[in-house]
């Protein structure tokens, strides 16, 4: 048993501990070019959360992680098959009905750990945050937290050459072989703002890439994935540890 793990701890253990912060992993469920599992976001970030929870707990972080939400909004990849979509209204949902559970417990942190590149909850938040004005409310990306030029040669952002190689470290059973992989190439839109980032419109993903991926994946090894992985869990380890000691009515200085 893992006791900072709500899903492995138990009643017993739990009923008369104090709680100071809850972590909510948050993946989705969709294609991963033709050599990755369709669970890919949620092994990663569960995997990732545990870890750093693990970090944090050993430096007597009073945290407990909650079980991650295995659905992310989809909403560009509708024709690809079996891609499973919540909604940004769904998602609201989700987590007012988690914040009021946490609220009414006098659990008052909530760190919200996203695993998913379609999944943008900072407007989510600021609604809430107004809601329920007594909790402080974090999110960030883990795959945005580092220089990923300093782990892989190749760039992209869907089933590429770092998330290859966190799987080929994490689950290695559930990767195919490389040889199989496509290669993940990109067609880049005709409308020029949007080539150059500061415009935005959402990506229409059969559109975009013939096997699903966006990065070039045939780079990718274990090592590469066992150095990014333990490289940002040690970050995100640093920022469960901050929450979790700072007074939420005292944050800036």
């Amino acid at each position: 048993m893992r006791p900072y793990i709500l899903a492995e701890t138990n009643w017993k253990d739990l009923k008369n501990r104090e709680v100071e912060l809850a972590v909510l992993p948050w993946g989705a469920t969709e294609a991963h070019n033709y050599h990755l599992p369709y669970a890919t976001d949620n092994y990663q970030i569960e995997a990732i959360t545990a870890e750093a929870g693990r970090l944090a707990w050993e430096k007597k972080a009073k945290l407990v992680i909650l079980p991650n939400i295995p659905f992310g909004v989809n909403t560009g990849q509708a024709d690809i098959k079996l891609n499973i979509n919540l909604n940004p209204s769904t998602q609201f949902q989700i987590l007012s009905d988690i914040i009021q559970v946490l609220n009414r417990q006098g659990i008052f942190k909530l760190i919200l750990l996203n695993g998913h590149g379609g999944n943008d909850f900072k407007p989510l938040l600021r609604e809430l945050g107004l809601k329920y004005p007594d909790i402080l409310l974090v999110t960030t990306n883990f795959y945005s937290i580092l220089d990923k030029s300093q782990f892989f040669q190749e760039a992209g952002d869907h089933a590429d050459e770092m998330e290859t190689s966190l799987m080929l470290y994490l689950r290695s059973d559930l990767v195919m072989p490389l040889e199989e992989a496509g290669k993940g190439e990109e067609k880049k839109s005709k409308i020029k703002g949007i080539r150059e980032g500061w415009v935005w419109s959402e990506r229409k993903w059969s559109m975009v890439t013939a096997d699903t991926g966006i990065g070039n994946p045939k780079k990718a090894t274990e090592k590469k994935g066992k150095e990014f992985f333990n490289a940002v869990t040690a970050k995100i380890s640093e920022l469960f540890i901050d929450v979790d000691k700072v007074e939420i009515n005292n944050r800036y200085g």
